[in-house]
């Protein structure tokens, strides 16, 4: 029974289905943190080439250093919770704390034998109108991955609800994320990570106003208790910051 509960809740949220802001920069694996066991990680971005100007009340992000603390707890082997705090590290006042999220997730046992890797995301919070300009919204990311020997591909049709801010009434924003990465040896694997935002389901953004970015990343093995992720992305429009670096280095205890 609890099986089918399951199954159904995942595949009706999967049938609804702003890109990932620069605090976190992440796509999702399937794949949760183990019942009892809890992940502390740590975000670091820093944007070389952002915008420069005040934009609908949103302060510049042009060489700010974005700073995120994720904790995220295993409770059973199908579901975890994860929280966020965000901070800004920048010049001329850009310095602060940002806001938190709270980020219920579920997933498909390993134990099924399923095909492919399936997990479902709901991420929820607040952030301040001087960094966001949506300062309340809900995050619905269907997680669907796959390895194939030194092969992975990990998929992430996001999408993303404003309650408060410029996209309140916009709807469902949808925001895909991808990665692909192959394993050149057992401790290193190099990939390309893309997210985009295009706007609402029938009524896309035009081109310049959605933002795409491709990032080169590489990711470490260091063993099971470590995550290590690095790289660059570029900016492809006017509404998306053209040059971030990224590191996620990640503990589980």
């Amino acid at each position: 029974m609890l099986r089918f509960y399951i199954s159904l809740f995942f595949f009706g949220m999967c049938t609804l289905v702003h890109a990932q802001d620069n605090y976190e920069i992440q796509v999702y694996g399937s794949e949760l943190v183990d019942k009892g066991h809890t992940m502390v990680e740590l975000h670091s971005n820093f944007t070389s080439e952002g915008s420069k100007t005040v934009e609908d009340g949103v302060l510049p992000t042009n060489h700010v250093f974005h700073e995120t603390v994720e904790i995220t707890h295993g409770w059973t082997p199908w579901f975890e919770t994860g929280f966020y705090f965000f901070n800004s590290l920048g010049t001329d006042g850009r310095t602060a704390y940002v806001g938190s999220h709270i980020r219920p997730r579920f997933a498909i046992p390993q134990s099924w034998h399923w095909p492919v890797g399936l997990s479902l995301s709901l991420e929820f919070g607040f952030q301040k109108a001087a960094y966001s300009s949506n300062t309340t919204t809900l995050e619905i990311r269907p997680i669907i991955d796959k390895k194939w020997g030194p092969w992975y591909v990990s998929l992430n049709p996001t999408l993303d609800q404003s309650f408060k801010g410029p996209d309140q009434n916009r709807g469902l924003i949808f925001s895909p994320n991808v990665k692909w990465n192959f394993d050149i040896s057992k401790l290193v694997s190099l990939g390309l990570e893309y997210y985009g935002s295009t706007g609402p389901f029938f009524h896309y953004d035009p081109y310049q106003e959605q933002q795409h970015q491709l990032f080169f990343v590489t990711d470490l093995n260091f063993g099971a208790a470590w995550e290590f992720n690095a790289g660059y992305g570029i900016g492809f429009t006017d509404a998306t910051d053209r040059g971030i670096f990224k590191l996620i280095l990640g503990r589980r205890f």
